[in-house]
């Protein structure tokens, strides 16, 4: 006798993994009594299924106050659904929660060694306004080999359950670098920790760019930002090459998929009397 297959329809298959998706957020997210709202959870989702797509190299989970293990028993479940890839894999960098698609991260990670990386602004307390730095510092890329190492002892492990965790060294790390050349950025900030916490950026104008796009989840359609980051605008034309290129980037890869729809990149100007980091 033959079989009939049933398939269902997309809307339908969109309006299930939204439910997974909730229900691993549910499960998995939730600190003390309080959950992540259905729109916080959809989220997350869509974020990290733009990470897994690789239209973005990793997600910094700041959603609420959930641990690096919460956030990596979120990841599994969602694996185990088969929600997303089994490629990604969780970092917990200094208790800051991480999901990273390991080879859009490396790509991002060996430009910056081949100086073809981000632009670098300088935005240390003691200069009078933000600058380029050439060439980038000898840090960052000790930084970005550090990372690259890491992953590298992906492919043959066998068992990456536990994710990744960095400890040693990364305290002295400049975490607002270190998040932006993660997060695929086409313009990071380095300011000398050593020296002091603060920077030049107090009322200076500041150019927002902004990647948003739309993530059909069944009857709903759940609008999320990609991206969104700041350059100075007296830095504008100077980091003009990496900003095009980063966006046409970005805009070939959302071609190549087709489950975030609508992508719009859009700009903002803003001054604000301090700029935290």
């Amino acid at each position: 006798m033959k079989r009939t297959i049933f398939k269902l329809h997309p809307i339908c298959q969109a309006m299930h993994a939204r439910e997974l998706f909730v229900a691993a957020s549910l499960k998995c997210l939730s600190t003390g009594r309080k959950s992540l709202s259905i729109p916080q959870s959809l989220d997350v989702a869509a974020q990290l299924s733009a990470v897994d797509l690789a239209l973005k190299p990793t997600l910094l989970y700041d959603a609420n106050s959930a641990s690096a293990e919460q956030v990596h028993r979120y990841l599994r479940w969602c694996q185990s659904s088969h929600l997303v890839s089994d490629s990604l894999v969780t970092l917990d960098l200094n208790g800051n929660s991480l999901i990273l698609n390991p080879g859009a991260t490396r790509s991002n990670l060996e430009k910056m060694l081949h100086n073809s990386g981000p632009a670098v602004i300088d935005v240390r307390h003691s200069l009078e306004k933000p600058a380029i730095m050439e060439p980038v510092r000898a840090g960052l890329k000790s930084i970005a080999q550090d990372l690259l190492f890491l992953l590298s002892g992906l492919d043959a492990a066998k068992d990456v359950d536990k994710g990744i965790y960095v400890a040693e060294g990364s305290d002295e790390w400049n975490l607002s670098a270190v998040f932006g050349l993660l997060l695929g950025y086409p313009a990071i900030y380095w300011f000398d920790q050593t020296e002091s916490f603060e920077n030049c950026l107090a009322m200076t104008p500041l150019t927002v760019t902004t990647a948003s796009a739309t993530w059909p989840a069944g009857d709903i359609d759940h609008k999320c930002c990609l991206y969104s980051f700041s350059i100075p605008a007296v830095l504008q034309n100077e980091t003009l090459p990496s900003l095009e290129e980063w966006k046409l980037g970005l805009q070939e890869r959302f071609q190549q998929q087709n489950i975030l729809k609508e992508l719009t990149v859009c700009q903002s100007a803003v001054t604000l009397p301090s700029v935290c980091l």
